[in-house]
């Protein structure tokens, strides 16, 4: 059996030059997301036209209140599970692994 050497630099070290280098990749799948929902959004109140009654297809407060809705219902859906978390004692949690 023969020892394979010891990595070179840090494992932490490795892992946020990764999430730095990553973060911009990250934002411009955010920024493409919203760009093609805005216009499918449009595209679809276009479409939907004929049955909107008394708002206009393209109203301004209907696409930032339906962005702030789904903003608010992404965030609490992430800090819900992470409040959990936190109120779990870590060594309980590595104990039962």
């Amino acid at each position: 059996m023969t020892d394979s050497p010891p990595p070179s630099g840090r494992p932490e070290t490795a892992r946020m030059a990764a999430f730095v280098l990553i973060r911009p990749l990250l934002f411009a799948i955010a920024a493409i997301g919203m760009t093609l929902g805005l216009l499918f959004a449009t595209g679809m109140g276009q479409l939907l036209k004929a049955i909107l009654f008394q708002v206009q297809p393209r109203d301004p407060m209907i696409f930032v209140g339906v962005a702030v809705v789904l903003t608010l219902v992404g965030l609490i859906a992430c800090l819900v599970p992470a409040r959990r978390a936190t109120l779990v004692d870590p060594l309980v949690a590595l104990r039962s692994e």
